[in-house]
């Protein structure tokens, strides 16, 4: 899910599943009077459905991103810095090795005794890792510990003052600067005290260097230094001045040794490094890692002890032996309370440095020599290779083939084991998942199952490896018996299974039907069908106004969040069309077990609902759903899509929501999910693939294919042209940026949405009861000429094929055993001729048999048994 770090910082079921069991299938079996299936256009590119996936060069497996083994090793080297000699030695095991020197540092110059520093402001303190009490006051400047730091306590407003005063006249050449890339002082003036007033004696721009040394032009005797800091580094945490120590005299720093190597992606798991010798006084290396070259500094874009403390401050530490080591990257400290790892970690690259911190002397020093043999990692999610995929994807499209695989690759990289040390450190450790598969919602953070993100991850995992389905039932089932008192349910195990999100629960329900639908499994919804009773008959309702909406606020809500922990409240309509969705789904699932009372009430329920909601919350100046009710008018990407998604909005209104949509919020990179900026600053520069997928799932469903391809290219092209490329980015900032810098998870699960919507409705197939029962074969080709594909069912494969000219579409489907399904050709019926080998099914205006028939403006063929069944239908003129 988004990040929890600021406050300002969903989804559908599609009407695909929305029309389970009504496509109109009869007891009479067409597949008895098909011939066997013609060869396609299609096989150029890959065998028929019923032989199962291509292997021929040119096929999908090209397309495949995961790693041939667990054992992964880094492609190329990006950067070397200092006394280094052959860095490339690192790509290769077992020949050359790499050296990295560094020479033993001169004590660092000190202040006379009776020295004192006083700043502008000062950030209070907290407790560290240890448990001990912190401080950020302007005395750690001077205090000799680089481990320690003045921080400023006015983020993004300057200048920060820095004084500090000699308790006699001292001659000064210069002064250094020492910071960390939290906060390094990017633009600043040095002034000195002298006759009587402040003189400015060195000027620094531009400057992005922890160690600055700032010389004078010429030595000054002085007994005050004032640094003025106008500009800082950004940095994940905001505009702060970080100032670690301040030296008297200006030291130039002796080159860190470091190289910096590339995975070619995003990659997770343990980093493993062949250390072969090192000198004998236990020489450190600290090693960061970044999922874009862009915040790859001295520090990791991100480490778990961040947010538990910091121990690492940003970098995972060993202390390398005199004989060497084949160090694994696991949590914890080398030695006592020092030398402290991070262990796993999800990043495309990593920067090895010869330095240690201060505070793990004598235990690691930061110079010596370390030769190394080579750089792997231990691979810990789900391993997608070729042999793995259950269901595949190919077409036409070349971008669109590559993000399907990417959309793939990324969920499979949140695809893990629940491990104590490795899931987000905010009190989401459960023993009830411990050891357990699960779908997390990204690689590298928060690492915690989220229920709202199976909404499209859980969809991208049942296509592509349903035999990890147990990955998102553990996670719903997990949640499930963690259900409060009253019926709210959990959105994760963070924070104790207590974050308060008020459309999270929602999720569950959706997600819960998802799981029976794809996977059939009839048992688990019979034992949490008590849970589902409980959240939609007792918490919703504790939470719904006198017109029958949800309304964020009632029953102590309004601190409550959502997906992306927006400040919205009142009736909104996210909300409330995915209260329709849930109703709809548990309508279904009741149906399923026979409990018809409960699926009339919720139809009922569902019904009431969308009323309302076109009655109170469509804006017919703007033709368009309001974001909310109440406070100012803004149109949500969120509900605007869902509305027409769960069928709230008619033909008219779905038309007109859309194309508010398209003039409001189109982007070079996607369609922002706010319309304006009334809700919080930029809000209509920002895209989240979450949010984007049930508007593309609209489109397809509004008829408009042309325009959800479109989106998918946009939105999808954008991410996979920019670093770090193939992998699905948690949310998109302004001008394309990672939304919330370094902390931006660079593979989200929940944004994978384009392997579903690519499958469902561009090759058109989907399930329309549970464990593909009954199915269905809907394409929407718009400008791709041909697609085919395979979708895992607990019956076998539901294969697909078709190819689209201007003259005619052929299609090929292989139905499973024990189902029965149905296909629907795109197009006017009335200017098509539809036939199977040499019998003609439609002559334009009508069938030979009751199987044919035109339904909802499309020529439908119902009563499709198991085994291959062709079609060919030709087009007027063609």
């Amino acid at each position: 899910m988004a990040s929890n770090s600021t406050p300002d910082k969903g989804l559908s079921r599609r009407t695909v599943l929305a029309t389970a069991g009504t496509v109109g299938l009869t007891a009479v079996s067409l597949s008895a009077a098909l011939p066997s299936a013609e060869a396609l256009p299609v096989q150029e590119a890959s065998t028929p459905v019923s032989g199962g996936p291509s292997r021929r060069p040119g096929g999908w497996h090209r397309y495949v991103q995961g790693p041939s083994s667990r054992t992964v090793r880094p492609v190329r080297i990006v950067a070397a810095s200092g006394d280094v000699t052959k860095p490339e030695a690192l790509l290769e095991p077992g020949g050359a090795r790499s050296v990295l020197r560094r020479p033993r540092p001169a004590a660092a110059p000190r202040w006379p005794d009776g020295t004192t520093a006083e700043a502008s402001s000062a950030h209070a303190g907290n407790n560290g890792n240890d448990g001990q009490p912190r401080t950020y006051d302007a005395a750690n400047a001077i205090d000799g510990n680089p481990d320690t730091f003045w921080n400023d306590d006015t983020p993004g407003a300057f200048p920060d003052v820095l004084t500090i005063t000699v308790p006699q006249v001292t001659p000064l050449a210069g002064i250094t600067v020492i910071s960390n890339s939290d906060g390094v002082p990017t633009d600043y003036t040095v002034d000195v005290w002298r006759d009587g007033d402040w003189r400015t004696t060195a000027t620094v721009t531009g400057n992005d260097a922890v160690q600055r040394a700032v010389p004078f032009t010429e030595e000054i005797s002085t007994d005050r230094v004032r640094i003025t800091v106008t500009n800082a580094q950004d940095t994940p945490h905001g505009y702060f001045t970080r100032i670690n120590e301040v030296w008297p005299a200006p030291v130039a720093p002796v080159p860190v040794p470091s190289i910096t190597v590339d995975f070619g992606k995003v990659v997770v798991g343990y980093p493993q490094i062949r250390f072969t010798s090192a000198s004998d006084n236990s020489p450190g290396v600290r090693v960061a890692f970044s999922e874009t070259r862009q915040f790859l500094t001295d520090r990791s874009d991100f480490t778990r002890s961040d947010q538990a403390g910091g121990a690492g401050q940003g970098t995972d530490q060993f202390a390398v032996p005199a004989k060497g080591a084949n160090w694994t990257d696991h949590k914890g400290f080398q030695t006592g309370d020092q030398v402290f790892a991070d262990g796993l970690h999800g990043f495309r690259y990593l920067r090895i440095s010869l330095d240690a911190l201060a505070s793990d002397s004598p235990a690691a020093q930061p110079w010596g020599t370390v030769e190394i043999d080579s750089i792997a990692l231990q691979f810990t999610a789900y391993l997608g290779t070729p042999s793995t995929y259950r269901g595949w994807f190919l077409c036409s499209d070349d971008d669109l083939n590559r993000y399907w695989y990417g959309a793939s690759y990324t969920n499979e990289l949140a695809t893990d084991t629940f491990r104590q040390d490795d899931v987000d450190p905010r009190n989401a450790w459960s023993a009830s998942l411990e050891g357990k598969l699960v779908l997390q919602d990204g690689a590298k953070r928060d690492r915690d199952p989220y229920v709202g993100d199976l909404a499209v991850s859980a969809r991208t995992l049942y296509l592509t490896h349903d035999d990890a389905a147990e990955a998102a039932r553990n996670v719903l089932a997990d949640l499930a018996d963690h259900q409060r008192a009253d019926g709210w349910i959990p959105p994760a195990s963070i924070n104790n299974y207590t974050l308060p999100l008020f459309d999270y629960p929602l999720y569950w329900v959706t997600g819960s039907w998802d799981y029976v639908l794809y996977t059939g499994d009839r048992p688990y919804a019979t034992r949490y069908y008590p849970t589902l009773l409980k959240v939609l008959d007792t918490w919703y309702p504790s939470v719904t106004d006198d017109a029958g909406l949800l309304s964020k606020g009632l029953n102590s809500t309004g601190s409550y969040g959502d997906y992306a922990f927006l400040g919205r409240t009142g009736r909104v309509t996210y909300y409330n069309a995915l209260y329709v969705q849930a109703l709809q789904d548990a309508a279904r699932l009741a149906r399923l077990l026979g409990r018809n009372a409960d699926a009339s009430r919720w139809s009922a329920r569902a019904g009431k609902v969308a009323q309302a909601v076109n009655s109170l919350l469509w804006d017919a100046d703007a033709g368009a759903y309001l974001d909310s009710g109440t406070g100012a008018a803004r149109h949500a990407q969120d509900g605007n899509s869902l509305a027409v998604v769960t069928g709230i909005a008619d033909a008219d209104r779905a038309a007109s929501a859309l194309a508010h949509l398209d003039a409001t919020t189109k982007r070079a990179y996607g369609n922002a999910f706010m319309d304006n900026d009334t809700l919080f600053d930029q809000a209509s520069q920002r895209v989240y693939a979450f949010t984007s997928y049930p508007e593309i799932e609209a489109r397809f469903l509004a008829g408009r294919a042309d325009s959800a391809l479109d989106q998918i290219r946009r939105t999808y092209g954008w991410m996979d042209r920019n670093d770090p490329g193939i992998t699905h980015w948690e949310g998109i900032g302004p001008d394309g940026s990672l939304y919330e810098g370094a902390y931006t998870s660079m593979a989200h699960g929940w944004s994978t949405g384009v392997l579903p919507a690519l499958t469902h409705h561009l090759l058109g197939a989907r399930p329309t009861s549970p464990g593909y029962a009954t199915w269905e074969v809907r394409p929407q080709p718009a400008d791709v000429d041909w697609a085919t594909g395979q979708l895992p069912t607990p019956h076998g494969p539901l294969g697909v094929e078709w190819a689209n000219s201007a003259s005619s579409f052929r299609l090929t489907v292989h139905g499973p055993g024990r189902t029965q399904g149905a296909v629907a050709f795109p197009g006017d019926p009335r200017g098509q001729r539809v036939r199977t080998g040499r019998r003609t099914l439609w002559d334009g205006r009508r069938a030979s048999t009751r199987d044919v028939a035109v339904v909802d403006g499309t020529l439908t063929v119902s009563s499709l048994g198991p085994g291959d069944h062709t079609f060919v239908c030709e087009r007027h003129g063609g």
